[in-house]
């Protein structure tokens, strides 16, 4: 039994935590041009579907893996996988993807998360006063390019530290509150933006249009594109983007919730409150003012480079529009509410890694969060200072979809088909207020299954291309980097489990 201790405050604040877990900075910047690009309104019945269909049983399935996990004293997916199947020694090293997900996402994610800071300051500052479009659009450039601009590296390091230093405080003194704080304030921030995107006028501060233009366009159905393979593909793929299923935090903060606390309820309170947040605040902001100020063919042509374009290098430009009062608090409350999203999400990356250590070489809280921060630092130093030559699209492409993908498949195969979905049926429900309806079970054992084989077939071509086509070395130097990690991370779990058997 582990001496890891940690446990949840309050049920809101885990609540609360797991929201900011899923709510990253893909509900804002990410939601709206995949909405776009695959249908307008029409996207969003593929979407729902994957949400009921794929999303809520997977909440559900890392919720009950998690606690199931935890009351055998396993904080982590390595070990909570190999206790649904104790004999095969295969489930714990599929379970280091759990591990492995978290560190390589965090490795890229804590640069873009420092992004949304350096622009608060900028806002703080009045930086963006004056700069035109282009000038907006060429800081962002600069500001990518380490030969030009050193402030991307302080911002980084101190982004890297402030994780670190809240996950040293664990997860009631760091991780809970921050949670507290950070979603009421992203909440705050999201319905102000929503409020002043919607209701855009026609000249006013120089709009070309309302903003009720732009959310007519981006809920504007397209109903052709229900038919389309790679609509279902995205709606499925976005889903594992907003829920963070597949990466191994869900099960880890899970495993510290109470024996007979109601997973069920919680999962469904946290993953509709993500819902919230991506389809009405994430559709209300960036669309509505960008189509109010630039006119929708602009918008379309800006979205095929995706939301980051747009997100950094022309809301900026717009927001200054408002005047200098305004923009301002118009630019602190977008890139704080991102900034917000990305560290709750950031923040749920690093604690199965301390789960890990504590439970396994009984390492203390401090030790373990410094070693994330360390390992983050070196592994992600490449998509810093090589960002432009693709290293940073290459982890993200790797650890933040095929490997979501590929271990959620696996997982879910382990509960309904290893586990069993006898057993894994009453896990789910034990303990809880709210009824389930039956027919999630039949959804769980083969509709789930048959989608995430769906989506990761559907994949496999581009996932060949890939592994065929390196576009340079450093892409080939960012894979080796990933294939090191993983097999150092299995190798721990080795040790982990013959220290295990040792002990008995």
């Amino acid at each position: 039994m582990s001496s890891n201790q940690e446990s949840w405050g309050s049920r809101l604040g885990l609540i609360l935590a797991m929201a900011g877990n899923a709510v990253g900075l893909g509900n804002f910047l990410r939601f709206p041009v995949q909405a776009i690009q695959n249908g307008g309104g029409a996207f969003i019945i593929p979407y729902l579907v994957c949400f009921l269909l794929m999303g809520i049983p997977l909440l559900w399935v890392e919720w009950a893996t998690g606690r199931f996990g935890g009351k055998k004293g396993n904080h982590s997916t390595p070990f909570i996988l190999h206790e649904l199947d104790p004999k095969r020694a295969l489930w714990k090293y599929v379970g280091v993807f759990g591990i492995f997900t978290n560190i390589a996402v965090a490795a890229y994610y804590c640069y873009l998360e420092s992004w949304t800071l350096n622009y608060v300051w900028m806002f703080i500052q009045g930086g963006f006063n004056g700069m035109g479009q282009d000038g907006v659009a060429n800081y962002f450039a600069s500001y990518i390019t380490m030969n030009q601009n050193h402030t991307a590296i302080y911002f980084w390091l101190f982004c890297l530290f402030l994780n670190t230093y809240i996950l040293s405080k664990g997860l009631s003194g760091g991780v809970e509150k921050a949670a507290k704080v950070g979603m009421p304030l992203l909440l705050l921030f999201g319905l102000f933006l929503a409020y002043k995107g919607i209701t855009l006028k026609a000249g006013e501060f120089g709009a070309l249009l309302d903003g009720t233009v732009g959310l007519n366009f981006l809920w504007t159905p397209n109903f052709d594109s229900i038919w389309n393979t790679k609509v279902w593909l995205a709606a499925a793929g976005q889903i594992f983007f907003t829920l963070s299923v597949g990466m191994g935090s869900i099960q880890c903060y899970a495993a510290y919730v109470r024996s007979k606390q109601d997973i069920a309820l919680n999962a469904m309170s946290a993953g509709w409150m993500n819902e919230f947040v991506e389809v009405v605040l994430g559709s209300s902001i960036l669309i509505p003012i960008a189509i109010g100020y630039l006119g929708v063919d602009q918008v379309v042509e800006l979205t095929k480079s995706g939301g980051l374009g747009l997100g950094f290098k022309t809301l900026p430009y717009l927001f200054t529009q408002w005047g200098p009062m305004m923009g301002a608090v118009a630019g602190i409350c977008w890139f704080g509410l991102l900034f917000f999203a990305g560290i709750t999400s950031s923040l749920a990356m690093g604690t199965p890694v301390m789960a890990f250590l504590r439970d396994e070489f009984g390492w203390k809280r401090g030790p373990s969060a410094w070693t994330f921060g360390l390992i983050v630092l070196v592994l992600g130093a490449p998509s810093v200072f090589f960002f432009n030559e693709g290293v940073f699209d290459e982890y993200d492409y790797w650890a933040g979809t095929v490997s979501l993908v590929l271990f959620a498949l696996l997982e879910v195969i382990l509960f309904a088909w290893v586990f069993g979905m006898d057993q894994g049926w009453k896990e789910i429900n034990e303990g809880a207020d709210m009824k389930i309806p039956k027919v999630y079970r039949f959804i769980i054992q083969y509709v789930t299954p048959l989608i995430l084989l769906a989506v990761f077939l559907g994949s496999l071509p581009d996932i060949i291309s890939k592994i065929q086509n390196p576009s340079n070395h450093y892409v080939q130097g960012a894979r080796i980097l990933l294939l090191a990690l993983y097999a150092g991370i299995a190798y721990a779990v080795y040790v982990a489990y013959r220290r295990r058997k040792t002990r008995i």
